[in-house]
């Protein structure tokens, strides 16, 4: 089966502030399995998934959330879970059937890591846990272990998303795009919708080139701030038009950050450039539209700077989305260094 929705969709986001939360993201994740061509039983699996993270979080967590979507590269789903506390002190324990802290039957967790493709938690007692269960069918289980995290959400109030974003792999390049649609609402979505589609279609050509084709394809939408990102085993390069930013994280510290070219896609743009970033086999690189709070690379908690791609996409989105605009976030490393 082929995914029945248009690519890229948003993300959704299902609060768990009351226990009938955890209902609802369970129908959310079975609905998107069958969106995504799951057969079989694997919908109802997924909402199994769902439920036992919504649950953990609707019994244990502070501000927990789930945020569901088709997977990045390859066919399947993921879920991740965010919180803000009190964390898991013994996470082996909860990771065992039969553990409980509530009186419960304490399948949880354990459920989770029995079902899920590849699983990826990180608790902390001060901050809180991020969790991210990816489901695939079984010829696609390298697709659940890629090391990369996409999210994207819309403006407070907003029923759709005027940002954007897609990864691509070729060879062993890997290409990012997150675009930012002018304002909110509709017509930013139609120009990032249609700004993804041509990067899509020229994925594998220069930077700048991918960049000229968006520019001549949003000249009748009001226009976009675009960030191009490829990454390969010892470098990445940077493209960016407008107000997207490029951050590069290695396991001690913040080493780049990088914004856009004043300018707009589809109107008045400059010619592009790209700019270098060297990598190492543990360099994650981050492309983000100005939804998230820029402030958090420049004193990132320490620990962000260990965390795999996937949950440190969601810990940003999580933590520094500004509700009042779209927010979008890629996190990657080249293809070189996944497990």
């Amino acid at each position: 089966m082929t995914p029945s929705f248009s690519f890229p969709p948003a993300t959704r986001h299902v609060r768990i502030d009351h226990h009938s939360a955890v209902h609802d993201a369970a129908e959310a994740a079975r609905s998107l399995a069958r969106q995504c061509g799951l057969p079989g039983a694997m919908p109802d699996q997924a909402a199994v998934l769902a439920s036992e993270l919504a649950g953990n979080l609707d019994k244990h967590a502070i501000d927990g959330s789930l945020y569901l979507q088709p997977l990045p590269l390859g066919g399947g789903l993921e879920i991740m879970a965010a919180d803000r506390g009190p964390g898991m002190p013994e996470l082996e324990r909860c990771l065992t059937d039969g553990y409980t802290t509530k009186g419960t039957l304490g399948a949880g967790l354990g459920a989770v890591r029995r079902i899920a493709t590849d699983l990826a938690i990180s608790t902390r007692t001060d901050s809180g846990t991020l969790i991210c269960a990816r489901l695939t069918l079984p010829d696609e289980r390298e697709a659940a272990r890629e090391a990369v995290g996409i999210l994207s959400l819309p403006a407070a109030n907003e029923e759709q998303c005027g940002d954007a974003a897609a990864i691509t792999d070729a060879a062993d390049l890997r290409t990012a795009a997150v675009v930012d649609g002018l304002g909110h609402g509709p017509e930013a979505a139609e120009a990032a919708q249609a700004a993804v589609r041509t990067f899509r279609a020229t994925a594998e050509r220069p930077l700048t080139e991918i960049m000229t084709a968006m520019h001549r394809t949003l000249r009748h939408t009001r226009g976009a701030a675009v960030g191009l990102l490829r990454l390969n085993a010892g470098e990445a390069e940077y493209c960016g038009i407008g107000n997207v930013r490029a951050v590069a994280l290695s396991p001690n510290e913040v080493h780049h950050r990088l914004t856009g070219q004043p300018g707009t896609v589809g109107w008045r743009m400059p010619a592009p450039r790209t700019h270098g970033i060297p990598l190492t086999a543990a360099t994650t690189v981050v492309l983000h539209s100005d939804g998230i709070d820029l402030r958090w690379a420049h004193t990132p908690p320490a620990h962000f700077l260990r965390l795999p791609a996937s949950l440190l996409a969601t810990a940003l989105v999580h933590g520094y989305h500004r509700t009042r605009d779209d927010a979008t976030v890629v996190a990657a490393q080249p293809r070189a260094a996944r497990s």
